[in-house]
């Protein structure tokens, strides 16, 4: 964890990986207008995105879960997040998944089903694929057991198959992504030891083919690389000198915090230094606070919104605002356990 630049241990802030963190128990706009196909055409969209991530949500509900609004009524949670202002939402997907209600499922099928809820509820989606079986992020980047023990041109082959595959399934749901991520928290790069951004060459290649396989199914959605603790430049250069060196291809560049306080200021100093650094909008893909400090996250929050607007950045996503215990024990969502309400930190989006 930084002292220096405070981020909440979890998905971005120790680099323990989101499998030891969610033990949950499950008891009881048109995002970006591409020019001429050309991702140096990119131009931001008049709109600035505000999104959750709530992959977590078919399953709460097949395990009886419910969400109430701010006046305590039971209600609809795309109705609820869209009172907020929230028009997109973050989908994961996951290769060969589990049954774990928290830490499994997410498998492309599930997740055509859900993208279509949101398209019908007027809602745009960002899938992002991790690229593995379960949760990869900075701490963790493991290939699906099926690609363990593939050649780089194997993974190669498998990979550009998968996203070709997975991105058929989205579009014969009757979806097109506002947004398309490839790679989750991918600051040492992507299924391990192939993919690892100390072999830049085949990292390039991997993402490169994810990013292709992508423009081919929606040709004019923006594709996003995605990376975690923007308090650490290094980390950050090192990825982006070997992508952009090897001829990486991408259009936005995703970003994770979740700092708070005195902390927002200076990570968004770093934010606006990599958006104009590389040559991409950022987009703040991962946010959240503490559940029981619900007012500072709300400021936090604020914060990043309007930081995030002032340099031309393009959103920012709560993520899974909607999960309380005992569905998870994850403590940085915005929804009381107890009351089953929206906490404060949702009005950092007001």
């Amino acid at each position: 964890m930084s002292t220096a630049n405070h981020e909440p241990p979890g998905p971005t802030g120790s680099g323990v990986s989101r499998r030891t963190l969610l033990l949950g128990t499950a008891a009881g706009a048109g995002a970006l207008a591409l020019g001429a196909g050309s991702p140096a055409n990119a131009a931001p969209s008049a709109t600035f995105v505000k999104g959750a991530d709530i992959s977590w949500m078919p399953q709460m509900e097949a395990n009886g879960y419910y969400w109430n609004n701010k006046s305590g009524q039971r209600q609809d949670l795309f109705t609820i997040l869209k009172s907020y202002g929230i028009g997109a939402i973050s989908l994961r997907t996951w290769v060969n998944p589990s049954s774990d209600p928290a830490n499994g499922h997410c498998s492309i099928q599930e997740t055509a089903k859900m993208a279509a809820r949101c398209r019908d509820a007027g809602l745009q989606v960002l899938l992002g694929f991790h690229f593995g079986d379960t949760w990869n992020s900075v701490g963790v980047q493991n290939p699906p057991k099926a690609w363990a023990n593939m050649t780089y041109s194997q993974m190669l082959t498998a990979l550009r198959t998968y996203v070709s595959n997975s991105l058929n399934v989205i579009k014969a749901a009757g979806v097109k992504p506002g947004w398309v991520k490839i790679g989750n928290e991918q600051n040492t790069g992507i299924c391990h030891p192939v993919g690892s951004v100390s072999k830049p060459a085949q990292m390039t290649g991997l993402l490169n083919a994810a990013y292709d396989a992508s423009k081919q199914i929606f040709p004019t959605t923006p594709v996003l690389i995605h990376l975690a603790q923007p308090q650490k430049m290094d980390s950050i250069r090192a990825f982006m000198n070997a992508y952009r060196g090897n001829g990486g291809k991408w259009d936005i560049t995703g970003l994770s915090s979740y700092a708070g306080g005195s902390n927002v200021a200076p990570i968004l100093g770093n934010m606006q230094t990599i958006q104009s650094t590389y040559g991409k909008p950022i987009m703040q893909v991962e946010f959240g606070g503490p559940v029981s400090k619900a007012t500072a996250t709300r400021d936090a929050l604020r914060q990043f919104v309007s930081g995030i607007k002032s340099f031309g950045g393009l959103g920012t996503f709560y993520w899974e605002p909607e999960g309380y215990s005992p569905f998870t024990s994850y403590d940085m969502t915005a929804w009381s356990s107890s009351t089953r309400r929206p906490t404060a930190a949702l009005d950092g989006f007001l």
